[in-house]
């Protein structure tokens, strides 16, 4: 009796070990999320070789990030909750706008109040006002500190120019300053040298009225690029569960420009500049008492 009851324990225990390979297997082939992000941006290997790679080969693909301490290092080596979304994933998605492409950062709490605004944080305590999460583009901090808050509305920078965006959940403050407790989100736009050309897109619908871009991209000479470009987006109010109109449609313009000059091996300077206006509806309800 001794005997079968070990047997059956060691038969139960191989079976366990067999469907822990099996999952793991099919995690790693057919669910390749983190290796997708790790391939397109280590530029290493190629995105149609991944299912020729062995599990170790895949572990040792790196992600290089500079977010998580100023300079370039992979992901393995940065001590941080690091999460990178990557052209590629955008474009996939489908997403029109920067806070819904934020969506597919594990961790990252994205909340949708109305038709043009968006409370965004990590680590709870979300809000529209929520000021413990530091938003950069190119480095270059997006916070009003008048307001204590990001204007969701207006950081509408074309998609297609987008490189990647770098998260950062957890404490950043010694590195990015005070609005970085909670973490960082640094939005990294492609340089342009590799934008160069032209480019049109457009579309409309039911909630997006009319959206449409376009950006033109040339040398300045042999290591010196620029591009402009402009948007502008028309979205529809939502609705109340009454069915009355929330009177918060929004439409939004942007225009730029950037420059990127490399001098040496070593050395890159980046000018750039844009203007945006947004013009947004918004409904505001006052909580009163009736005298009985």
């Amino acid at each position: 009796m001794q005997n079968n009851g070990l047997f059956i324990k060691y038969a139960k225990f191989s079976s366990i070990l067999k469907l822990i390979r099996v999952l793991l297997f099919i995690s790693l082939t057919f669910l390749p999320g983190t290796v997708w992000i790790s391939a397109c941006y280590a530029e290493t290997i190629s995105t149609s070789d991944l299912t020729e790679l062995s599990i170790r080969e895949l572990m040792e693909i790196e992600i290089e990030i500079t977010t998580g301490s100023r300079k370039s290092q992979t992901i393995a080596n940065t001590s941080a909750a690091a999460f990178v979304i990557t052209q590629e994933d955008i474009r996939r998605s489908g997403v029109t706008t920067i806070p819904e492409a934020l969506r597919m950062v594990p961790g990252l709490q994205v909340a949708k109040i109305d038709a043009n605004r968006w409370a965004i944080s990590s680590r709870g305590f979300n809000g529209r006002f929520s000021n413990k999460l530091l938003v950069l583009v190119d480095g270059r901090t997006v916070y009003s500190p008048l307001y204590t808050l990001v204007y969701w509305s207006i950081q509408d920078t074309i998609l297609e120019d987008i490189d990647r965006i770098e998260v950062i959940r957890g404490p950043g403050a010694a590195l990015w300053g005070a609005n970085a407790v909670n973490g960082v989100i640094n939005i990294i736009t492609k340089n342009s040298r590799d934008t160069t050309g032209g480019l049109i897109s457009a579309g409309a619908g039911k909630e997006e009225r009319g959206f449409g871009s376009f950006r033109f991209g040339d040398s300045l000479g042999e290591n010196a690029y620029y591009r402009i470009f402009g948007k502008y987006a028309d979205r529809d109010e939502s609705k109340f569960i009454s069915g009355r109109d929330a009177a918060d449609d929004w439409d939004v313009y942007t225009f730029g420009f950037q420059t990127d000059w490399t001098p040496t091996a070593m050395d890159s300077v980046m000018f750039q500049g844009n203007n945006s206006r947004a013009d947004n509806g918004q409904t505001i309800t006052f909580p009163f008492l009736n005298r009985l």
